[in-house]
Parts: structure tokens; C-alpha cells; sequence
């Protein structure tokens, strides 16, 4: 299992040399990978009968969950190919911890759950950009 957390210093170091100098040296932890764009990409809706609905991520915003660096929100601005609805689609990523995925952004499958201001700010940015 990989235990990697991303996120700011984790320590700081202070070293006295002979001739007086004082040293600081930070030990920090890895940086997460790029967050994935998915604006103008095409992805399929199964329905409960099998049947896949295309449509077309057309805009997205995109925020690093203020209380987990290892988890990316995500409100996306989505177009339906069949009939051209227009609809919001709440995700989220999370960095992997399967040795498979380990350290890359993996799409979030089930209900997320998020701070209360972090779903504030989502909104007021998809606001902001007359989505709604």
C-alpha cells in the first residue's frame, strides 16, 4: 500500500554549525500530480438498463478539498449528445493508494461528501461564470 500524502512541509530542521551558522533545512512531502482536465472531453452515462448516454464535458471548476490535499472537487458543466440538455455533474478525484493507481488522480465513483465552504465557493464560482 502506498502511504504518501500530499501537502505542504511536514518538518523543519535547524542545524548549528562550528563557525555559527544557522542552517534551515525543510523536509517536505511529495507533490500530487497535475490535476486531469476534462473539458471538451467526450464521456458516457450508463443507464440503469445498460444503455450509454454521450456527453461533452464543456466547462469545469476544480478545487483541491480544503480539508484533504489528496482530494480534488470538482463541478462540471456538461452537455448531453442526444438531446443537447445542458447539466451539472458534481466528482471528485482522489490520489490512488492501489499499488496500480498509487499517486495518480483516480475519478472518484461514489457520493462525495466536502466542507461546507468548499461547496460555497464551488457555487459561487459556477455563479460567477453564469451557469447559474
Amino acid at each position: 500500500m502506498n502511504d504518501r500524502c500530499f501537502g505542504g512541509p511536514i518538518a523543519r530542521l535547524e542545524t548549528q554549525h562550528q563557525n555559527g551558522l544557522v542552517i534551515h533545512m525543510s523536509e517536505t512531502r511529495p507533490q500530487p500530480p497535475p490535476l486531469p482536465i476534462g473539458k471538451g472531453k467526450r464521456r458516457f452515462l450508463t443507464d440503469i438498463d445498460g444503455r450509454k448516454q454521450p456527453f461533452v464535458i464543456l466547462d469545469e471548476i476544480r478545487r483541491i478539498q480544503s480539508t484533504d490535499p489528496n482530494k480534488a472537487i470538482y463541478l462540471q458543466k456538461v452537455r448531453f449528445e442526444g438531446d443537447g440538455r445542458i447539466e451539472l455533474r458534481l466528482a471528485y478525484y482522489i490520489i490512488g493508494k492501489k499499488p496500480r493507481m498509487a499517486g495518480r488522480w483516480v475519478f472518484g465513483q461514489y457520493a462525495t461528501l466536502m466542507p461546507i465552504d468548499d461547496f460555497r465557493l464551488i457555487i459561487q464560482e459556477a455563479e460567477r461564470r453564469g451557469w447559474i
